[in-house]
């Protein structure tokens, strides 16, 4: 119950709350990118697909996160078995502040940023190539702030894995739609003393 009583406080504090700065030094990002979420009817046979990449970063210094993530992707059809996808690494975000990519934002509510990643990750289809291995990824992204603390972003990105498996190499494109809270290090911190109080 005092999970659930936490959970529910620090949430409602990163909607409602505000934030002069969502990108200063020390705070915090949690977020995730959802690549696709889907179901497929098609000739008495039903295709589900799914991919989930949650992300924490802490800025550093304004404007630049680093962080880690975790991927995982799953495509299930019926009579065909089921494709995996998985990942796990670390990743730094860069909020572009040049003045003149400043001017191409159509509302202060909007930022653009790059991101890149690197670690493991692998591609098990049910039949086909699979590859495991090293993973990289780049891409341009924007967010658009609904509240001073929630952004909506879109994330486009080009990732290659080289490794092991039937094939060496496995390259892709993704546009990922998700959600980042930003929070200030002090308030989250603020929230666990006092819950822990009420113990």
């Amino acid at each position: 119950m005092k999970k659930i009583r936490l959970l529910t406080l620090f949430v409602f504090t990163l909607i409602f709350g505000s934030a002069s700065a969502q990108i200063q030094k020390g705070n915090i990002m949690i977020g995730s990118d959802i690549t696709s979420l889907g179901l497929i009817f098609q000739n008495s046979s039903t295709t589900f697909n799914f991919n989930l990449d949650p992300k924490v970063g802490w800025f550093i210094k304004d404007g630049l996160a680093i962080g880690g993530y975790v991927n995982f992707g799953l495509q299930t059809s019926k009579g065909a078995g089921s494709d995996v996808n998985y990942g796990v690494g670390a990743f730094a975000r860069y909020y572009v502040e040049d003045k003149n990519v400043r001017k191409l934002e159509f509302s202060k509510r909007v930022r653009f940023f790059a991101e890149a990643n690197a670690g493991f990750a692998g591609r098990n289809p049910a039949s086909g190539a699979s590859t495991n291995g090293f993973n990289i990824g780049i891409g341009p992204g924007i967010s658009y702030f609904i509240t001073p603390n929630v952004g909506l972003e879109g994330l486009f990105k080009y990732d290659l894995t080289v490794g092991g498996g039937n094939s060496t190499t496995a390259n892709r494109l993704t546009l990922g739609v998700g959600f980042q809270i930003f929070l200030p290090s002090a308030k989250a911190k603020q929230l666990y003393k006092e819950e822990r109080n009420k113990k």
